[in-house]
């Protein structure tokens, strides 16, 4: 999931994340799940913003999701709370 993180803090290739990677990445963060139709909500005590993401239909994140998610990693600082591959 490291190199997730890393392709994720990049930025060169928001267009080119699998939504299943992203999805697990954000839950490695920290964050709870919510799921309601197609929409994965998650949230995280102390940090205000919401993260809702939905996949395309070719099973990829939505790159202008990822680079949210990229955000929120820099503006709060975030780490993977437990080290995995």
């Amino acid at each position: 999931m490291k190199k997730v993180f890393e392709k994720v803090l990049s930025g060169t290739s928001d267009s080119n994340i699998k939504f299943s990677d992203l999805k697990k990445l954000i839950q490695l963060l920290g964050f709870k799940e919510r799921i309601k139709g197609d929409h994965f909500i998650y949230s995280k005590a102390g940090i205000i913003e919401i993260i809702n993401v939905q996949p395309q239909k070719d099973g990829k994140a939505k790159p202008y999701q990822v680079k949210q998610v990229r955000n929120l990693i820099l503006k709060y600082k975030l780490m993977l709370e437990r080290s995995n591959g």
